[in-house]
């Protein structure tokens, strides 16, 4: 599957398809970008499921007190996440050192923790909506980033994933 990319650049808007590999172009520096093609594929599923499911089904319960729903804004959180350092990084600002000791892969099980009662105290439908649209727009956000900003994100290392298809793969499997 190719993706669409779509950049804003002095006002205009540029799309190009591309090779599944999904290499983002912006004037003459090119960089490689699979995440991109994974996310998209990940958020089909995520919308095929939402679509899918009963409201009833969405307050299934699940293991840990989760429900389905509630596992729903819990991605929807994350993603969130992403987007309000993308904005933090495109503002010229960067993360706080505080922020890189709670990155994805560090241990965050007292913010889910935390975040679950209010999770759960969503109705299960705008759970699944807000999953699918908070997805939505960090896909676009990560897709339009530029090289620069993607080279920083990673230099930073570990505290954004670019690749919100694997968080998502990990509750839709």
């Amino acid at each position: 599957t190719a993706c669409l990319l779509t950049f804003q650049q002095a006002g205009s808007v540029v799309s190009s398809e591309t090779e599944p590999a999904c290499t983002a172009s912006l004037g003459a520096v090119t960089m490689h970008r699979p995440w991109i093609a994974e996310n998209d594929a990940e958020r089909a599923r995520l919308v095929a499921l939402v679509t899918r499911l009963s409201d009833a089904e969405l307050a299934l319960p699940m293991p840990a007190g989760w429900t389905v729903a509630a596992v729903l804004a819990h991605s929807a959180f994350w993603d969130a996440r992403v987007i309000q350092f993308l904005d933090k990084w495109e503002s010229g600002g960067a993360p706080a050192s505080a922020d890189r000791g709670t990155g994805e892969t560090g241990n965050i099980d007292w913010i889910n923790d935390t975040a679950k009662v209010l999770f759960l105290a969503m109705p299960p439908r705008d759970a699944a909506r807000l999953a699918v649209t908070i997805a939505e727009a960090v896909d676009r956000r990560v897709a339009a980033m530029s090289d620069a900003l993607v080279t920083q994100v990673q230099e930073i290392g570990g505290i954004v994933n670019l690749a919100r298809a694997d968080h998502r793969r990990e509750h839709l499997d």
